[in-house]
């Protein structure tokens, strides 16, 4: 009788930057307890968030590394951790870094530490240059970084339309900021593509930089008085580098995809009266999506709450 060797992992990782943050922690409980030394991670994408990571950057590669089937995975059993499909996640017992380590170690529902990110000394150098320059041109002693929209805005017909309803209503950010300017806060905006304020008197007073790696916001982020978000990859930047952050959420549950229990964590739930999960990753329900189509609207005083909240003023309930 012959013993069957155990093969090493690969382990595929696909989503948004920050599922891949999320995923972190399990990867290097699994690295700690497991015995498979030859364990690799395969980004479905390109990504460089785990640059620099002490253990994890020389096993990590993404899809289009040469020869990378041939001289690993074909060697390998493969591993897609998908958190969203995770029960305990799903009905809101655990988080998102928690499903995946559930996926990847089977160790059930345990307290994990934050994600390593490592920024070289040229990233934080540029990051801390990169703010100390917005605040000497909009000539203010603190700045908050806005992350406004979630990965799956969208821009139609000069309309932002977010079907997942993540993402802040223009109106009430444009709102947000003038009222931000008011407190003597300088505002940049983290977006993938341009924003047209034209209209506005503050159209100048905002910062607005282009062509802006992930890693590169990451300085910024380290760097800046606060950071105010949506549920999207900027609040997992925020924690991992210890920002501050005010983050509003529609359709999703915090306790599955931000930090409420931290100290450094404003937690503004819109949808905490009326949200339904919606099974995203596991079947597309559109009359829940549909549901939920006002569900980041904020008042004029859930603007001011949000504001408060950001400049660290007495909240009332």
């Amino acid at each position: 009788m012959t013993t069957q060797t155990k093969r090493p992992k690969a382990f595929f990782l696909n989503g948004g930057m920050g599922r891949i943050i999320s995923a972190i922690p399990a990867l290097e409980k699994y690295q700690e307890e497991s015995d498979d030394d030859n364990f690799i991670i395969v980004i479905e994408g390109i990504c460089d968030i785990l640059k620099g990571h002490p253990t994890l950057d020389t096993k990590t590669y993404d899809m289009y590394h040469k020869n990378l089937f041939h001289t690993k995975v074909v060697n390998m059993d493969i591993v897609s951790p998908e958190p969203y499909r995770v029960n305990a996640y799903f009905n809101q017992k655990c988080n998102i870094a928690q499903a995946f380590d559930i996926l990847i170690n089977n160790k059930g529902i345990r307290d994990l530490p934050k994600s390593t990110l490592i920024l070289s000394k040229e990233e934080l150098i540029a990051g801390k240059k990169a703010i100390d320059d917005v605040k000497e041109k909009l000539k203010k002693e603190k700045v908050v970084i806005v992350q406004p929209f979630g990965r799956a805005i969208e821009q139609i017909d000069g309309s932002f339309v977010d079907k997942s309803n993540r993402s802040i209503e223009f109106f009430n950010l444009k709102n947000i900021i003038r009222k931000l300017q008011e407190k003597d806060w300088g505002v940049i905006i983290m977006s993938e593509f341009g924003i047209d304020f034209s209209g506005e008197k503050y159209k100048d007073e905002v910062a607005l930089p282009e062509k802006v790696s992930l890693r590169q916001w990451a300085g910024m982020i380290k760097y800046a008085d606060h950071f105010l978000g949506c549920d999207s990859v900027g609040q997992h930047l925020a924690y991992s580098v210890d920002t501050p952050a005010s983050v509003v959420f529609g359709a999703t549950y915090p306790e599955n995809t931000s930090y409420p229990k931290d100290d450094n964590f404003n937690i503004i739930d819109l949808g905490q009266m009326e949200r339904e999960y919606d099974p995203i990753r596991i079947s597309f329900d559109e009359r829940i999506s549909r549901k939920h189509e006002k569900i980041m609207t904020m008042t004029p005083g859930i603007e001011d709450y949000v504001v408060a909240a950001v400049n660290g003023d007495p909240i009332e309930e």
